[in-house]
């Protein structure tokens, strides 16, 4: 399996906020398919190191795309802590 690319998930973020603001989501939606990017993360794995992924969460927070729980949520399921 082909491992899931930083930017691919950084895009996937950035979806699932716009589908937030817009209202186009309900919040059990969107932690649903949180759930999904993690669950295909922790599959296929994704092709940064720890750093790179701890980086990149970063940038989310800062551009506000991801939330502080969010963040937290996604180190602790990917086991990056």
């Amino acid at each position: 399996m082909t491992p899931v690319t930083l930017e691919r998930f950084v895009q996937e973020m950035e979806t699932l906020k716009k589908e937030m603001a817009v209202g186009a989501l309900r919040h059990g939606e969107y932690d649903q398919r949180l759930a999904r990017i993690i669950g295909e993360l922790r599959e296929r794995k994704i092709d940064a190191d720890r750093e790179q992924i701890v980086s990149t969460l970063d940038e989310l927070l800062k551009r506000e795309v991801i939330t502080v729980g969010v963040k937290s949520h996604i180190v602790k399921r990917l086991g990056i802590e």
